[in-house]
């Protein structure tokens, strides 16, 4: 009977454990892609909704799109133009089985909610970048950096929470596409090497990684596919 007991106290405490491990991978992994969090940029209105808060339509476009108009002078005459975005054609997919369709109608969704999340960090990335060339000396920067962090782990474990695991695996792929540089690269750079290792290591339990690079003409054509069309205004 006591061993019984036993075996079922570890099993819980076991359970306990990697219920805080997962809650902690979540943080983990949106520190790797909003790390350079900024109080100034964290400000949001009353009217401003996140995009993690926003309801995914399917059937209209995640951004707006973009018309730009201007004069060109020719032959002596100026004459008005008017300059759209792209616009991405591709073959109609064929879907053999439901899994499929279902599969592709889930990339789309995961994309249209993350994307502007990637946009996002990829804007505080710069703006971070630029303010701490302001600061006179590394310790002043490091003590920046430190602050950074603690905020980070404040503002957005909350957002976190709101996304499921196969969205902030798209979200850390998607912030490569937009810094053209990985989640593991950009926590080093900002936050050193042993830092960077400690979260990819938490990240590599769950099946993640922080290092993953984007691939838009070989495993991730048909991700970029979508994010084209997206940013476009088409879907």
């Amino acid at each position: 009977m006591s061993d019984s007991f036993a075996k079922s106290g570890k099993i819980c405490n076991f359970a306990a454990m990697l219920n805080n491990i997962t809650q902690y991978i979540r943080v983990i992994l949106l520190i790797a892609i909003s790390f350079a969090y900024t109080p100034v940029a964290a400000q949001v209105t009353a009217e401003t909704m996140r995009p993690e808060d926003r309801e995914v339509d399917m059937d209209n476009p995640t951004f707006v799109p973009m018309v730009r108009t201007g004069r060109v002078l020719v032959g002596g005459d100026s004459i008005q133009y008017v300059e759209l975005n792209n616009v991405y054609v591709y073959p109609k997919p064929v879907f053999k089985k439901k899994r499929q369709r279902a599969a592709s109608n889930r990339l789309v969704y995961n994309i249209k909610k993350v994307l502007p999340i990637a946009k996002e960090v990829n804007k505080i990335i710069v703006e971070t970048y630029e303010y701490l060339e302001t600061l006179p000396n590394k310790k002043a920067k490091d003590a920046h950096m430190k602050l950074v962090e603690e905020n980070i782990k404040k503002e957005y474990t909350p957002r976190m929470k709101k996304l499921t695991y196969s969205q902030g695996k798209l979200l850390i792929k998607l912030v490569y596409r937009e810094c053209n540089s990985s989640s593991y690269n950009l926590i080093q750079a900002f936050l050193g090497p042993i830092k960077a290792g400690f979260y990819q290591a938490f990240a590599w339990m769950f099946g993640a990684s922080l290092k993953k690079d984007y691939d838009p003409n070989g495993i991730d054509r048909l991700t970029e596919r979508v994010v084209l069309q997206v940013e476009s205004g088409q879907i």
